[in-house]
């Protein structure tokens, strides 16, 4: 197998796993249509998906590990003779079971769809207290406080944002697709991302930082099925 085969092969895996991310908004979606209806009970089905969800978590984690695995085993080899590759499915086999084996139950929880899952659960639950009622109120407040800030449009693309996540650091929202995009350009640059909300002072985004902000997805999606 050549080299170009294997960088082929990637390219047809990270396109599987954004099948995974797409089913882990669907799935964080039913479950707050779940919630919303529960009126604070427990019910087994959302332990179903929370169980869903971690799956696909590793899944994602998984492919990350595989992906950065064989960039580097093949980056190594490609300076060495031909023969070389032969040695190639080992070297991967053995550097990625080594680096699942140190995946936790932890890391999978701070996953950010798990996070965004659980946040998004929470928030669409309506206990006694009127929690959720308190957080929707709190969501349209800020929203329509800060429309130069979320405005539901993303500041990369200036249109409006089909997946919007919230940098946890500056609170800015942008489209996710378009933030990943431009700190994979960065990357590539060597240079660190800055926040592309003018006036921020955040210079260097990270994944790490991007949390999914499904009850403003949703919103969109509500405002796009009342125009």
């Amino acid at each position: 197998m050549s080299l170009s085969a294997v960088h082929g092969a990637l390219s047809s895996l990270k396109a599987c796993q954004a099948d995974i991310g797409t089913g882990m908004d669907i799935v964080t979606d039913v479950a707050m249509d779940l919630a919303e209806t529960l009126d604070g009970d427990v019910n087994p089905g959302m332990k179903e998906m929370e169980d869903m969800i971690l799956e696909c978590a590793r899944l994602d984690r998984e492919i990350n590990f595989f992906v950065d695995v064989v960039q580097q085993v093949t980056s190594e080899i490609a300076a060495q003779q031909p023969e070389a590759m032969f040695s190639l499915s080992d070297k991967v086999k053995e550097q990625f079971t080594e680096r699942t084996a140190r995946l936790s139950d932890a890391d999978l929880h701070q996953h950010q769809k798990v996070v965004a899952f659980k946040e998004s659960v929470k928030s669409s639950l309506n206990p006694a207290n009127q929690e959720s009622t308190e957080n929707m109120e709190e969501l349209d407040d800020d929203i329509a406080v800060t429309q130069s800030q979320v405005n539901f449009t993303c500041p990369l693309t200036q249109v409006e944002m089909v997946n919007p996540v919230k940098n946890k650091k500056c609170n800015h929202y942008y489209d996710e697709g378009a933030i990943l995009g431009l700190m994979r350009t960065k990357h590539s640059q060597k240079k660190k991302c800055r926040c592309p909300v003018v006036g921020c002072g955040n210079i260097d985004v990270k994944e790490t930082d991007l949390l999914p902000d499904q009850m403003l997805r949703r919103k969109i999606q509500s405002q796009k099925r009342h125009m």
